[in-house]
């Protein structure tokens, strides 16, 4: 929790664009400045207005219509001015925040919501636009105006003014105290809300298996219960602001009619004429509206408060995964892997892997078997620096991974997932994945090599067709090629196939398993695999159990030991077991 040192992380942002904030405040002392002028007019034609001398006070008429286009232009000078700043100060946060998100661990996504981080990259960012608006097209504007006004109205009688001004600290009082409580209620409210669109992007996602189940009633249910905490929470704040309105309103009259009292009294005393009462009362009307824009403008400031606690927080986080300071690019690489004594525990009282060791050559595909849990994702997430070992090294041709970049690592190792992803875009923008130029000789053989060019060719667009959201309008078969196609493209030396054919058609999978085979040509391949079907061509097979090898061999080998693999083999293609 930021709290109240929120608007001082903001601040760096916003100096940024000190030059337009110059502009714009030289447009605000011009509109500040008109309101006791124009309070003195009011003054000043009251006493013509009795005359009935029309031409006595047409000078101060076509004074007032210069005035007031004066404040209009400064006004809106400022208030443009003002927005320009806010926006770009907006855009620069949101690039900031999802760079940063970026550069955190697959741990922190594991744990947050994905509709709450949409929500703070959007809703609680336009709040933030909404904090700089707010202070200077209103707050500050407001501030300024009434300190001209009660200028103003000291000059005229200071005696009046201290007692007009008396009932001003129930006011601050007043204010402070809804604020407080509207800040509270609003982290409430901007938290379900998050929830609320975490939930939704979840259900939207998985709709398909929402509907196979026909579960409609409970997930309607659940969303009922976080629409109903996000209503509560959106009430309090309504039920706050509406208490607020009217006491401060109260305040307000109480002062104003205090003031006719007094004034009456003082014109009696001889301290102030009539036409100076009249200028006198047009400034305290005039600074009533400052007055609300800064409970207004104050208690707004209150609720995005929430959101700007919720946006920097994150820059708070700092990633589980660091590049070290004099990290170097990782040079070409042949494709040999070592784990030499890896110790790693996602919590650490429950260990994964234990004293891990193991040795990959180049162009050696490993298959990795065992139960779940025992390990095998971890080595991966190990090998890409999602994760960093507790204890041990992990070295790619002999370079501790730890002492290169992540980006020049990552570039050089290859994953098919089991879940295929697909970005929305060209089938082509998503095999040449993250190459704004891509070759395209390149990327019609990686096609080709993945089985999928003859289906891409077929469609009306060829590689401009467009994949829809998760690649929605594509056979699971036809996506996994996809994947297999980014893959081969990305030309890594390291391929990691991660249950690449699980969710597969028979038809599918034997497409898919000849592009893995043409793909896995002179590169090292770790291959996850529950169905061992897939994993009887590796030249090796590590079966795993609770973070550590038990068996190691061809297929060959291990069936003839008659033992975890063996036993994993005949559950799985002789019947009952036998």
């Amino acid at each position: 929790m930021l709290g109240k040192t929120s608007y001082r992380f903001l601040l760096p942002y916003v100096l940024r664009y000190w030059r337009t904030l110059s502009l714009a405040l030289l447009c605000t002392v011009g509109f500040v400045g008109t309101a006791p002028l124009a309070a003195q007019l009011v003054g000043q034609t009251s006493e013509l207005v009795g005359t009935g001398n029309v031409r006595q006070l047409l000078p101060w008429a076509g004074a007032a219509i210069l005035l007031f286009l004066g404040r209009g232009i400064c006004q809106f000078g400022q208030d443009v001015l003002m927005a320009d700043a806010a926006f770009r100060v907006v855009y620069d946060i949101r690039l900031i925040l999802y760079a940063h998100l970026h550069r955190l661990g697959v741990d922190f996504f594991e744990r947050m919501g994905s509709g709450d981080l949409t929500y703070r990259l959007t809703g609680d960012v336009e709040a933030i636009a909404m904090v700089i608006t707010r202070v200077f097209q209103q707050l500050l504007p407001a501030l300024l105006t009434a300190i001209a006004l009660m200028a103003y109205m000291f000059y005229l009688n200071w005696p009046l003014t201290l007692a007009a001004l008396i009932i001003t600290p129930l006011m601050v009082a007043a204010i402070s105290w809804f604020g407080e409580r509207l800040r509270t209620a609003s982290r409430r409210n901007q938290d379900a809300l998050g929830g609320l669109s975490s939930y939704l992007t979840e259900t939207f996602a998985g709709i398909r298996l929402i509907k196979a189940f026909a579960t409609e009633e409970t997930i309607l249910h659940r969303f009922q219960q976080e629409a109903e905490k996000n209503r509560r929470a959106y009430f309090q704040i309504a039920r706050i602001q509406s208490t607020q309105y009217p006491v401060v309103g109260f305040l307000e009259a109480l002062s104003i009619m205090s003031l006719f009292l007094l004034g009456t009294w003082q014109i009696g005393a001889g301290n102030l004429t009539p036409a100076q009462l009249i200028s006198f009362g047009a400034a305290a009307a005039l600074l009533i509206d400052p007055v609300n824009q800064i409970s207004s403008s104050y208690s707004s400031l209150k609720v995005a408060e929430a959101s700007l606690d919720r946006s920097f927080s994150l820059l708070a986080i700092a990633p589980n995964v660091q590049e070290v300071r004099d990290a170097q690019p990782l040079p070409p690489i042949t494709g040999k892997v070592e784990y030499r004594h890896v110790w790693f525990a996602y919590e650490l009282d429950q260990p994964v892997l234990q004293d891990f060791n193991l040795l990959v050559q180049p162009g050696e595909v490993v298959a990795l078997v065992g139960h779940s849990g025992a390990g095998k994702s971890t080595l991966i997430n190990l090998l890409l620096r999602f994760y960093d070992p507790q204890a041990g090294q992990i070295l790619i041709d002999g370079i501790d991974i730890k002492t290169v970049t992540l980006k020049s690592l990552r570039r050089q190792i290859g994953i098919v997932p089991q879940e295929t992803i697909l970005f929305s875009g060209t089938i082509a923008q998503n095999i040449a994945f993250g190459d704004s130029e891509p070759d395209w000789e390149r990327l019609i053989e990686a096609a080709k090599i993945a089985n999928a060019h003859d289906f891409i060719d077929r469609f009306p667009d060829g590689y401009q067709t467009w994949v829809g959201e998760r690649g929605i309008n594509l056979s699971g078969g036809q996506r996994q090629r996809l994947a297999i196609a980014r893959a081969v493209y990305a030309d890594p030396r390291i391929l990691i196939l991660d249950e690449a054919t699980s969710a597969l058609d028979s038809e599918s999978e034997t497409l898919v398993q000849n592009a893995l085979e043409k793909a896995m040509r002179g590169r090292t391949v770790f291959m996850i695999a529950h169905r061992l079907a897939t994993v009887r061509r590796a030249d090796r097979i590590l079966v795993l159990e609770q973070g550590r090898i038990i068996e190691s061999g061809s297929h060959q080998e291990l069936l003839a030991q008659s033992a975890r693999y063996a036993q994993f083999y005949t559950q799985q293609y002789l019947p009952d077991g036998k």
